[in-house]
């Protein structure tokens, strides 16, 4: 049964292939609910991580958070989720997006909201065994065109990651989920909702039907201190990325990052300082807080206070 607020765990693909079962197991063992493997661009391709996970847990959900339809077509993306919902004997779900540092492959991400639309669509037919086809704008899947094995599912649970209003529209009209990735802002949460709302009523949806999940760097460990000061780097990486996104705040000028703005980006510090943002973000509408990569000042010992220290009081 799923939880009404969720918690969980974002693992960035750049472990060894070995370590990600003791991560899942760990994960599993302090009862976070759910375990995501970012798909960033130049790490390893999220699938084979979620698939060792699938083979040491019993009980998480599993997705890949998120995969882009620029540079893995639908086809694929259908085949990747299902396959890793057989393994999980139906415990996946798909994260979407468009992906960014595309332009370092020359990348065109024209029409990214009808590129997601129509990517969705063919995944949901091809789960589904449905041969009709697809003609799209940006996709197409000639009739008859089907998987050739047998899924767990004839739907996963959708999520959509974004910051954008036109793209949280469409989540509202067909996602379970959307996800503000790199954020820790309860602000930005509030703004999400309204946003996702627009889609929500066009397409006669409940509000209720999409959970606003918020994931971003999560250094957490005694010296609270120490924590902030890895947070400060890991945050330095896609800081200009999504720092322009967020409309609830004013991005300062180049120059060290203040507390105030690692705290809208990150969750950092003591496990008491990252139990009070988390619960900050829930108490302003999400319904899953992700704690990313890298944890703590080693995975493990980040994990593990975590689900000692701060799961605790979120539950």
């Amino acid at each position: 049964m799923t939880r009404r607020f969720e918690v969980g765990l974002g693992l960035q693909s750049n472990n060894r292939p070995g370590a990600y079962a003791a991560l899942a197991r760990q994960a599993e063992q302090y009862d976070f609910d759910v375990l995501s493997v970012f798909s960033d661009l130049m790490y390893q391709p999220p699938i084979a991580a979620l698939l060792i996970a699938a083979q040491n847990t019993t009980r998480l959900r599993l997705g890949p958070a998120c995969l882009n339809p620029f540079t893995l077509h639908p086809v694929e993306i259908a085949g990747q989720i299902a396959v890793l919902d057989l393994a999980s004997h139906g415990r996946a779900y798909l994260g979407l997006a468009r992906g960014a540092w595309l332009e370092k492959l020359g990348i065109d991400q024209a029409r990214p909201v009808r590129a997601l639309r129509e990517a969705a669509e063919i995944v949901g037919l091809l789960l589904a065994g449905d041969a009709r086809g697809h003609t799209g704008e940006v996709f197409s899947l000639t009739p008859g065109t089907q998987l050739q094995f047998q899924v767990e599912r004839a739907r996963v649970p959708l999520l959509i990651g974004c910051w954008s209003p036109k793209t949280a529209a469409l989540a509202g009209e067909i996602a379970d989920e959307v996800k503000i990735g790199g954020s820790a802002n309860p602000a930005m949460v509030k703004r999400m909702r309204e946003l996702v709302n627009v889609g929500t009523t066009r397409a006669g949806r409940s509000p209720d039907d999409v959970g606003i999940v918020v994931g971003a760097v999560t250094v957490v460990a005694e010296d609270g201190d120490a924590a902030r000061r890895v947070a400060r780097s890991a945050v330095a990486i896609y800081l200009d990325v999504v720092g322009p996104l967020d409309p609830t705040i004013t991005m300062p000028a180049d120059g060290p990052i203040s507390d105030d703005v690692l705290n809208r980006f990150a969750m950092a510090g003591t496990p008491d300082q990252v139990a009070e943002q988390a619960r900050a973000l829930f108490d302003a509408g999400a319904r899953r807080v992700e704690f990313g990569s890298p944890h703590g000042l080693t995975a493990e010992a980040g994990i593990r206070l975590l689900g000692e220290r701060v799961l605790p009081r979120l539950r």
